[in-house]
């Protein structure tokens, strides 16, 4: 410690938190711009820590790989005649065929908007180092996805999530859209207060599961049509019936997030319709055989868009049991015929 004009100078502390500043930027360095096919020499690495204002000589970045391998950090080191020429780091969190799902993911997912989509493409891109990043941005495909417009999503996302997991009920505002797609709010704009279950993903958006306290029955509506969202401080109301509530069983009934009352329904399938079927009920299901048919039974919300689904594989699949949904259906497909019959 010295003393300059009644200051006290700790030359111990603040080169002490140089170093480990200069270790964490190098560990950024390598992270960001090295992998096996572009890793980076001692000069590189001096020469960018210049760029950053921290100088240093090829004896302190040897020993500072050193430090950070004996930490557990997987720096690879390249070697000619025995003597390091390149370095390159190898312990990301991710792989590239990883990577690419997530970006897949989010090009394919409509309610990220376009401007979102760009941003998160980048964040995704970033996690392989700028130079494996780069082909990933490069090499994206861009789907015919429909993006949504509503930029708040990700405030609405982030403001449910926190009233989840602090127990509290949220409000907010719900609109559609009208003839001239303008938002038009339900109830007249009247805020929903509503005790928060979980959010889902399903059918290319992002629906919140909740219930409110007036009606023992569980609602979804979608977080991109939802605005002025807000946690407020008001508990949430437990109730008795959603205590044990099965989020994934109510997901794999639930046809298009539109609810109706719950049956135990009996199938007909052709052999051909197996994956269509184990894609919306599991591989769990039980199927037998009957004559040159396969039947199952599983539990389902009666709605139509339950009707829409069985009748869009016309003879391959039919209804057997109970009557009363198989009637339903009759009159659901009579219902269309009547329809395109009355064009004629």
């Amino acid at each position: 410690m010295a003393k300059l004009g009644g200051v006290c100078y700790n030359y111990g502390m603040e080169n002490l938190n140089k170093t480990k500043i200069k270790l964490v930027k190098l560990l950024e360095i390598l992270r960001r711009f090295s992998d096996e096919e572009n890793p980076l020499t001692t000069t590189d690495l001096i020469n960018k820590l210049k760029e950053g204002g921290i100088s240093c000589d090829r004896r302190t970045i040897y020993a500072d790989i050193k430090t950070l391998i004996k930490h557990g950090f997987e720096v690879i080191s390249i070697k000619s005649k025995g003597k390091p020429t390149g370095y390159y780091i190898e312990d990301r969190s991710f792989d590239l065929p990883e990577l690419r799902i997530l970006m897949d993911a989010v090009l394919s997912a409509s309610f990220i908007t376009q401007k979102k989509t760009t941003v998160l493409l980048d964040k995704i891109a970033d996690l392989a180092g700028s130079n494996r990043g780069e082909l990933l941005i490069n090499n994206v495909i861009e789907f015919n996805t429909t993006k949504h417009t509503n930029e708040v999503i990700f405030y609405n996302i982030n403001e449910i999530e926190e009233a989840i997991i602090k127990g509290k009920k949220i409000g907010f505002r719900y609109f559609d859209y009208d003839e001239n797609l303008e938002r038009v709010f339900r109830r007249g704009g009247k805020k929903y207060y509503v005790n928060p279950i979980s959010m889902v993903y399903t059918q290319d958006n992002y629906y919140l599961v909740c219930y409110d306290d007036f009606h023992p029955n569980i609602n979804h509506y979608r977080i991109d049509r939802m605005t002025d969202v807000f946690m407020t401080r008001h508990d949430i109301n437990r109730i008795k019936e959603f205590e044990d509530f099965n989020l994934k069983k109510h997901h794999r009934q639930v046809f298009s997030m539109f609810a109706g009352y719950e049956e135990k329904v009996t199938f007909l399938i052709d052999n051909g319709l197996i994956d269509a079927v184990c894609d919306k009920f599991g591989e769990k299901i039980k199927l037998k055989k009957v004559g040159d048919k396969l039947g199952f039974v599983e539990t389902v919300q009666i709605s139509p868009q339950f009707f829409a689904w069985v009748c869009a594989f016309g003879d391959k699949m039919k209804v057997t049991a109970p009557n009363d949904v198989v009637e339903k259906v009759k009159d659901y497909a009579k219902t269309l015929y009547t329809m395109y019959l009355n064009d004629d």
